[in-house]
């Protein structure tokens, strides 16, 4: 009986441990696909590429979390009708997050602004060029895994570019909690 105590004692303040990383500042990356829409007069862009983040973050309630985010959309392209098409865009993000904590999960979804550059070039159709900059809505959904200070996540976010149809970005990432 005594040497099942040992384990038992262990696994209780490994929970408990797990439960106190919640809450504090992480940071962390993220890495999956964006796609980029835009439809200009007859033609139609739809560009997917490889794309990152880095993430910063603070979480000083179970239920409410700040993030900023830099991310790079990579340079998604596209031919239409044999026309090359390319993209390029950066941005950085602020978001409020809401938290709904299930165990060592997490389900959240996060609204807020993202700074934006972006261009997009077809070097055969000079009058189709965009070169803009500015800030637009953004907001997005995700799920995360926590394990002690370390989470594993999931999410999609999508960036309301008031010059592109859509951007959106997928991606899986880490973060890590520092108390």
């Amino acid at each position: 009986m005594r040497k099942f105590m040992l384990p038992a004692a262990l696994l209780a303040l490994g929970c408990g441990s797990a439960q106190a990383a919640d809450n504090g500042f992480y940071l962390g990356g993220s890495i999956g696909q964006s796609s980029i829409q835009l439809t200009e007069q007859a033609v139609k862009f739809d560009g997917t590429d490889t794309a990152f983040k880095f993430i910063a973050g603070l979480r000083p309630l179970d239920w409410l979390g700040v993030e900023v985010n830099y991310v790079d959309f990579g340079s998604p392209d596209d031919s239409v009708g044999g026309i090359n098409i390319k993209s390029d865009g950066t941005g950085f993000s602020a978001y409020a997050v809401g938290f709904l904590p299930v165990g060592p999960v997490d389900v959240y979804a996060k609204g807020g602004l993202i700074k934006w550059d972006a261009s997009l070039s077809a070097p055969a159709l000079p009058g189709l060029s965009l070169d803009e900059s500015g800030t637009d809505l953004s907001y997005g959904v995700g799920i995360q895994f926590r394990l002690l200070s370390l989470s594993i996540r999931g999410e999609y976010e999508l960036f309301k570019i008031e010059e592109l149809d859509d951007v959106g970005l997928f991606s899986i990432g880490l973060t890590w909690t520092f108390l």
